[in-house]
């Protein structure tokens, strides 16, 4: 079998996509299968395509009070990269200054970073994932 970047060839030299592969795999070769089918096909039963275990997950985060400072904390402890919503904090300036300051010496303490990417949203990476910042111009 020849392989390229994205497909392998049968013997033949046509294409072999995913889902003949996939049939390969439970048996139905020869049967066209479309996404539907393949979804609600026995086999996959007991298979979370959508959900399947991660090493790390990249996790939308509002934030609306200090209280919940802690929560989006050990998030980041579990290796989560967060993308933090503060708009409700935004209305509060003290208090948005108190949960930035409070993430920036957590993300200093286990070697992570924090970076702002509008003012509505924050970055928050668990240790040893950088943010690559551009500077101001």
């Amino acid at each position: 079998m020849i392989y390229d970047n994205n497909f392998s060839f049968k013997a033949t030299g046509e294409k072999m996509g995913v889902f003949d592969k996939l049939g390969q795999t439970f048996g139905s070769q020869g049967k066209d299968m479309d996404l539907g089918e393949y979804m609600s096909a026995v086999e996959m039963e007991d298979v979370d395509v959508m959900h399947e275990p991660a090493d790390m997950y990249i996790k939308p985060v509002s934030i609306n009070s200090e209280d919940e400072v802690k929560s989006v904390e050990d998030e980041v402890s579990k290796k989560n990269i967060i993308l933090l919503d503060i708009t409700e904090l935004n209305k509060r300036p003290t208090t948005r200054s108190n949960v930035i300051s409070e993430l920036k010496r957590f993300t200093a303490k286990i070697n992570g970073d924090i970076g702002q990417i509008d003012q509505a949203r924050i970055l928050i990476t668990p240790a040893k994932i950088k943010i690559i910042k551009r500077k101001k111009q």
